[in-house]
């Protein structure tokens, strides 16, 4: 049958060295790609924000300036957020669930340096970091129920809840909630201020708490980092646009371990 053509997105892509993914307004949402550079420089380019104020963020009053692939957008910081998509150990670190199972996690280890820049200068303009981990109970009570895609997936592809050993030795078991595995990366730990969220399907807001943390806070933007680009990154963006958040992605500062060997691959597909 005839479908009618799906309205134009106004997508842009660029690093965090170079620029932003971003949303257009709070009702209409595309994504913009972004580099570390342009948050790197927020003290650079902020002004006054004029009428506008975000009473629980610990944010200054002011915008800051971004150049994207699709024009120059101006976010208020103090309704801005950066997200943290799974960087923790399983989809990271040697010895997490990726490499374990032969996943090449090149591309995941470049974009911790830059996003760990981004931090830093958010931290430094009293953003707030969010950072969502892929965890589970340790009954996989919240796994899905049996023949569910989530549940087959994650336990015959990826051995979900099997006993490892940590690189440190510890034991821990594969993207097991409060495990060596399921921990953020050493190079990104979490400061004070920060805030943490397991999460249990690839979007961040399914089953969390993480839209009503955002709206008592009066955030409606949000820069977002991690990976994989094309599984959680974009299940987040995408389910934040349908929640009227606009939505900046760094492209230097998410990945995608899978598809590396395609013509176009997952991670430029997403952005």
């Amino acid at each position: 049958a005839a479908q009618r053509p799906r309205p134009a997105s106004r997508s842009r892509s660029i690093d965090a060295d170079s620029e932003f993914a971003v949303g257009e307004t709070p009702r209409k949402v595309s994504t913009t790609t972004v580099s570390t550079h342009s948050i790197q420089s927020l003290g650079v380019t902020e002004r006054r924000m004029m009428e506008r104020s975000a009473p629980h963020s610990g944010a200054p009053d002011r915008t800051v300036s971004l150049e994207t692939t699709t024009g120059p957008v101006v976010v208020g910081l103090a309704r801005a957020a950066v997200l943290v998509v799974d960087m923790q150990n399983d989809f990271c670190a040697t010895g997490g669930m990726f490499h374990r199972a032969g996943i090449d996690i090149s591309a995941v280890r470049d974009a911790i340096a830059p996003t760990g820049r981004v931090l830093s200068a958010a931290r430094e303009a009293g953003m707030l970091v969010i950072y969502l981990k892929m965890g589970y109970r340790a009954d996989l009570s919240d796994l899905g129920p049996p023949g569910s895609p989530n549940r087959e997936r994650h336990l015959n592809v990826f051995s979900v809840g099997s006993e490892v050993a940590a690189p440190d030795g510890r034991p821990s078991r594969i993207l097991i909630r409060d495990t060596w595995n399921t921990e953020v990366l050493d190079e990104l730990k979490p400061q004070p201020g920060d805030l943490e969220l397991y999460k249990s399907r690839f979007s961040g807001f399914y089953g969390t708490e993480l839209d009503s943390l955002l709206r008592s806070r009066g955030i409606n933007w949000l820069i977002v980092t991690g990976v994989s680009t094309s599984v959680c990154v974009e299940s987040t963006i995408r389910d934040a646009m349908f929640r009227d958040y606009s939505c900046i992605l760094l492209s230097d500062c998410s990945a995608e371990p899978l598809g590396g060997d395609l013509p176009r691959t997952n991670h430029e597909a997403s952005l």
